[in-house]
């Protein structure tokens, strides 16, 4: 509830605030939809699991829910690349900024995003259920992930395990490194910013930024560049970037973005406002 009231929150201010509509914004609620979706692929059907005490999941449901978690979070993980070239055009180059990141420009970004991150799903889902299953036909991890349904494979899965180190190697680590030279430069040009006030500006949004990209990256490496193995730290870790991450986003930005904050207090003021005028304005029954 957490996860998708907070996005949907950040998602409702930005649509409903034209000051909010520019391309830093336009990510974000791309963030907040992804991770609405993103965390709806694997914890409804946990949190299904725990109240009916039924852990089992149909082969169909399982091929779709392992599509989807690949498909929004492989979107995802580009998207942050996007966010922090977003981030170094207006740092590093403000002047050119309006019009490298124009309103089309944006929509091409967020639509390579998604083509990208379907692009990979596709790829990891065929590949993975191509593979035979003989039985036991039972994960020892709370969704379908590639990790542990090799591990139930009857068949030689060294190919699959290789594509996924060299995906996760190419889309992950090659993104992260992205994001950390991008950060370099803006870091570069921040500390030569005169106006404090700026400087404290800059520093705020690139590090909600940076945030959200550790809380993301970090164990998905973790995961992914492991061997086929089962450990309770690797499952207690995949909670994490499924459940927690995608909860934390909207605190990390509503508590670090002045401009997401005060569109908030605006809204909250509005409301309680019109509410206060309609109810002056209806008559008393005895009167």
């Amino acid at each position: 509830m957490l996860t998708l009231l907070g996005n949907m929150l950040i998602l409702y201010t930005i649509c409903s605030n034209p000051q909010l509509h520019s391309p830093m914004y336009y990510f974000l609620s791309e963030l907040s939809f992804l991770d609405i979706f993103y965390s709806s692929a694997t914890v409804p059907k946990m949190l299904n699991g725990f109240l009916t005490g039924s852990q089992t999941i149909s082969f169909v449901g399982c091929v779709v829910q392992l599509s989807a978690f690949h498909c929004f979070g492989g979107t995802e993980c580009f998207l942050l690349t996007v966010m922090a070239y977003d981030r170094y055009v207006a740092i590093c180059n403000p002047l050119h900024y309006a019009g490298i990141m124009s309103r089309m420009a944006c929509l091409k970004l967020m639509a390579t995003t998604c083509l990208v991150g379907l692009l990979h799903s596709a790829l990891q889902t065929v590949l993975t259920f191509h593979l035979p299953y003989c039985g036991p036909y039972q994960l020892d991890h709370y969704f379908c992930d590639i990790p542990p349904l090799l591990m139930i494979a009857c068949a030689d899965t060294s190919l699959n395990e290789t594509v996924v180190r060299v995906n996760i190697g190419v889309v992950a680590l090659s993104s992260f490194v992205l994001i950390l030279g991008s950060y370099v430069c803006i870091a570069t040009t921040v500390l030569k910013i005169h106006s404090e006030e700026r400087k404290r500006k800059a520093f705020s949004t690139c590090a909600s930024h940076l945030t959200v990209v550790v809380f993301l990256y970090v164990p998905c490496i973790a995961i992914y560049m492991q061997p086929a193995i089962s450990h309770p730290v690797l499952k207690i870790v995949a909670v994490f970037y499924t459940s927690v991450t995608p909860a934390l986003n909207p605190i990390i930005y509503a508590l670090r973005n002045e401009d997401i904050k005060k569109a908030v207090k605006k809204m909250a003021f509005c409301e309680i406002f019109s509410r206060s005028i309609a109810f002056c304005g209806e008559k008393h029954p005895d009167l």
